[in-house]
């Protein structure tokens, strides 16, 4: 963060100082900030946050030992370091973030990206941030650093040498983009796709709509939109673009888009794609699996040329990328057994596009196998949604399908239903009856989705069983 006194940062979150151990108003501190006792360093801001299962300000303590130089809580404590006391500690993250890069904005060169979309926006800021990185200082989010807490400890990373900020904004009700990326007013924002992702907590797919559109309204007038041309929920976000006097690039498959892909090929150690950007030809050759993330690789591209990085050097920079992400699309086992680990997060989109990916990867001679979990937040939808992937993975002609706990057995009644009733589909309550069960049923050969929702757990499924054939 950069250099702010103990008052200027009470007076920004509207708080009282508890001075200690020698400050003074005038005490400068500079640290990162962060919300976790266990990452503070010395001179770092401990936010002691209230949580599901416990409370920040039990830490405070261990934040201290760790060097803390400020602690910003909701009730004073007797802790031997300055407090900011605030009414809310998530809202005083907020007032912070927003204060902190206005500051870094108007004394340097600063420029900000925004990301949503209901997939890919991890993918999409990891990539992004690769190809910016070799150009400036660029600050971007730790894994899904992107909610009411994370998006703002995100942007508190900057400083005043900071060139770019890449946020990712998620949604997780009406409004909470619009409030994120009103934090910061990006120079760009970037809208992937409006899918079923968390439609149960919106109320339908149009009401995610809305919701992901919030980040053009808050980007900036005299800004640029960059949007998916083939999604046409999110093409009709154009004319929200124009209102605020934005430009808008477009990506994608269609012969409309400044920055689209031509010719894609899928294999097990990558895709490849032929490129078509602002007229120029180039090949790209992504490490990172699957079909779908050309799509996010053509969302960075437009940024990123947008903000003038040659295209060239943006495409060797994106062949540099390995993973996505820990637990997204993550090659684990080996050449004789190889698990794809994409547990972290699950989607209808996600789910079909991780199968179909499974399926142009497996080669003649090869087993594709299928270990599926629950997709949550899908509300009303839920039952037909993984009825739909049941289906999807019958028709992909997938050759074991492993279905883990209740909330995804409809998944396996429906393989049933279609015809997998011959043992290719089977059902287990657990990750470990599964596991049980993959470590004996795994065979040379084999190509193994492990895929499903966070909250389903399979994500250390995936990585047991790529310890077990590393």
């Amino acid at each position: 963060m950069i250099s702010l006194s103990l008052s200027h940062i009470a007076d920004v979150l509207g708080g009282r100082l508890v001075v200690r151990r020698g400050d003074t108003p005038d005490t400068l501190v500079s640290g990162l900030v962060d919300t976790d006792s266990r990452l503070i360093a010395p001179g770092d801001i401990f936010v002691a946050k209230p949580g599901e299962t416990t409370d920040g300000h039990l830490f405070v303590g261990t934040a201290v030992e760790r060097g803390a130089a400020l602690a910003i809580v909701e009730r004073e404590l007797d802790d031997e370091v300055s407090q900011i006391v605030v009414p809310d500690v998530v809202a005083a993250l907020s007032d912070l973030a927003r204060d902190v890069v206005a500051r870094v904005r108007s004394a340097g060169e600063l420029k900000i990206v925004g990301i949503t979309g209901s997939n890919g926006k991890t993918t999409t800021k990891n990539l992004l941030a690769r190809i910016l990185e070799g150009t400036g200082e660029t600050v971007s989010p730790r894994a899904s650093f992107n909610n009411e807490v994370g998006a703002p400890l995100t942007m508190l990373r900057v400083t005043d040498a900071t060139r770019y900020l890449v946020s990712e904004f998620g949604a997780s009700a009406p409004g909470a983009i619009a409030h994120l990326a009103g934090l910061v007013t990006p120079d760009i924002g970037v809208v992937l796709m409006v899918g079923m992702a968390h439609a149960g907590g919106f109320g339908g797919i149009e009401s995610t709509f809305h919701a992901k559109s919030e980040l053009v309204r808050a980007t900036r007038e005299g800004g640029l939109a960059v949007l998916n041309v083939d999604d046409p929920r999110v093409a009709a976000m154009e004319p929200i673009a124009c209102e605020r006097g934005q430009g808008v690039r477009w990506f994608g498959r269609s012969e409309r888009a400044e920055v689209r892909a031509v010719d894609v090929e899928v294999s097990a150690s990558g895709t490849r794609a032929d490129l078509i950007v602002d007229g120029q030809a180039y090949t790209l050759t992504l490490r990172v699996l699957g079909e779908h993330h050309v799509m996010n690789a053509l969302a960075a591209l437009a940024a990123a040329t947008a903000l003038g990085v040659p295209a060239a050097d943006a495409v060797a920079r994106l062949e540099t990328v390995e993973i996505a992400e820990r637990w997204r699309m993550q090659p684990l086992g080996s050449d004789r057994v190889r698990i794809i680990n994409d547990a972290y997060n699950a989607s209808p989109d996600s789910m079909a596009a991780a199968l179909r990916t499974l399926a142009q990867i497996t080669g003649p001679g090869e087993r594709t196998v299928a270990v599926l979990g629950a997709m949550s937040e899908l509300g009303e939808y839920a039952d037909e949604e993984h009825d739909r992937v049941g289906l999807l993975a019958v028709r992909l002609r997938i050759q074991r399908i492993v279905v883990i706990g209740p909330e995804a057995r409809r998944m396996y009644l429906e393989a049933i239903a279609q015809g997998s009733w011959d043992g290719e589909a089977v059902f287990f309550a657990d990750a470990d009856a599964a596991y049980d069960y993959l470590s004996t049923e795994l065979r040379d050969g084999d190509r193994v989705l492990v895929k499903s929702s966070n909250s389903a757990g399979l994500r250390h499924l995936g990585d047991r069983l790529g310890d077990l054939f590393a």
